[in-house]
């Protein structure tokens, strides 16, 4: 069984989706349902591979039993089993409060919460740059999807911004990869690797210029400077489960950064050896800058949100930048930062239903019903957003600080960030929470907000309270076993520095 661990997490999705599709005709519950078992499945399946390669091993599935590099290759290591477990536990709670009436206001919801899932753990998974193009595509369709479900201008609008910039994205990502195979000879992952150390110099300029193109790909995923524009609007113009999903897709993008970092250009690649090193560090500094002063001149918390998550993408690769002490704090810094992205959507969009006049806008409005319950819910929030004492966002960015002791500007920009955060933060609470309206000035805002066509659904407490609860209990997880998460973390990182052994796995026989 555990020689097809590797292909579990993407075949169950997968399956799930094309039942919710031939079945199309079931109840919403019965869809419903069918998700959720689904998606608790993934669970265990991504635990089983976590508990697997937890010890080192390096699991590889040929698929058709074709060696590698000649056969499609599917390669479990710690950092792809890291990352499933935290796509799945994400998507357990987004999908539970997509059934407080999210899911039913378009169709094939769940088709595409499911292939989007399939797309995210075969983009973890796959051990071939051609598939990881594949897999990308597949995500990415089922985004545009989610992105859109439900309609409206506002929605439609930022979507299709959303769409264009893939696009062209995905149009780059082939051009990169034919300049690589042109130059190396190979799209597997693995035998790009042993081939970069041994490139020829005819070749160089074909495998830097597709390299130097496949980071602003990637960056493009991951919404770095100058590729961030896209992001706030999307985010926050979809619906909140989506949104909350889509916390982990820039982290795509940043996987995709760190794996050709340490794999295809780490310290054995020869002449391509570090090609990332002059850009990494500086963008992602300015991705930090330009995303908190965003986030300070959001006009909603939907919008403040989005900008946190640029910020998050910025200090991720920044301690990518730093070296393999940094890298392991990043992986620890990683699930905490998606978890809580996911929580500040989901609790935007709970406020935004419970205040009818304003939304989550950050504008005077009359109290909302338990204004108290989730004044406290925000405060959490915004303490594991801001990276504050004692979640495991001030874990992380501790850790951060302690593997960059000789790099001031990362100490300077990261400080100086979290103290701009904190400030958006407790200036959107004010606005939310103290800054009332009485009762005739909000029944005017009410039918103002009324009079543009802005609909509020019914709230669900117990439903939004559940997967509220759940994004914070996952932080809280990560504080109290900090310890453990972090020595995962490490010897991840430690894996990832001797790329040897990832391909020796792949391919068979040693370097």
């Amino acid at each position: 069984m555990m020689a097809h661990l590797p292909i579990v997490p993407i075949l169950l999705p997968f399956l799930a989706g094309t039942l919710l599709l031939a079945f199309g005709r079931l109840s919403l519950p019965a869809q419903r349902w069918l998700a959720l078992a689904s998606v608790l499945a993934q669970i265990g399946a991504a635990i089983a591979l976590l508990t697997a390669v937890s010890g080192g091993d390096i699991l590889v599935y040929r698929l058709g039993d074709w060696p590698a590099p000649w056969g499609i290759v599917l390669v479990a290591d710690r950092l792809s089993a890291w990352m499933v477990l935290t796509t799945t536990l994400l998507a357990l709670w987004a999908l539970i409060y997509a059934g407080n009436g999210v899911d039913g206001q378009g169709r094939h919801f769940h088709v595409l919460f499911q292939l989007q899932l399939f797309g995210l753990a075969g983009a973890f998974l796959t051990g071939d740059l051609f598939n990881l193009f594949v897999f990308f595509e597949i995500l990415l369709i089922a985004s545009y999807g989610l992105a859109l479900h439900g309609g409206g201008q506002a929605r439609t609008r930022a979507g299709l911004h959303y769409v264009v910039m893939n696009l062209a994205g995905s149009t780059v990502f082939l051009f990169a990869a034919g300049l690589i195979y042109a130059a190396l000879g190979s799209l597997n992952l693995a035998d790009l690797a042993l081939k970069a150390a041994t490139l020829t110099p005819d070749k160089l300029g074909l495998a830097r210029a597709g390299g130097l193109l496949l980071l602003a790909v990637f960056a493009l995923k991951a919404a770095l400077l100058p590729l961030h524009l896209w992001l706030p609007a999307a985010y926050s113009g979809t619906s909140a489960p989506v949104a909350a999903l889509f916390a982990i897709m820039t982290k795509v993008g940043v996987y995709a950064i760190l794996r050709s970092h340490t794999l295809l250009f780490g310290d054995g690649a020869g002449a391509l050896a570090h090609l990332f090193d002059p850009w990494l560090l500086p963008l992602a500094l300015a991705t930090i800058l330009v995303a908190t002063l965003g986030a300070l001149a959001a006009d909603s918390l939907g919008r403040l949100s989005g900008y946190l998550v640029l910020v998050s993408v910025g200090t991720l690769l920044s301690a990518v930048a730093v070296g393999t002490d940094g890298i392991a704090a990043g992986l620890y810094y990683l699930p905490h930062s998606t978890f809580t992205a996911a929580l500040l959507f989901l609790l935007a969009d709970a406020i935004k239903r419970r205040r009818p006049g304003s939304g989550d806008h950050l504008i005077p409005d009359a109290d909302m019903p338990r204004h108290a319950l989730w004044g406290g819910l925000f405060f959490a929030a915004a303490v594991a957003a801001a990276g504050l004492p004692p979640l495991s966002g001030f874990i992380g960015k501790f850790l951060i600080l302690r593997a960059a002791p000789g790099q001031p500007w990362v100490w300077a920009v990261i400080l100086l960030a979290a103290l701009l955060a904190l400030m958006a933060l407790a200036r959107a609470g004010s606005q939310v929470f103290f800054n009332s309206l009485p009762a005739t000035g909000a029944a005017a805002a009410k039918a103002s907000k009324s009079a543009s066509g802005v609909v509020t659904p019914g709230a669900s407490t117990a439903r939004d309270l559940l997967a509220i609860g759940g994004l914070l209990g996952l932080i809280l997880a990560l504080t109290l076993f900090a310890g453990p998460a972090f020595e995962f973390a490490h010897a991840t990182a430690r894996q990832l520095a001797e790329p040897a052994h990832y391909i020796n796995a792949v391919l068979g026989a040693k370097p």
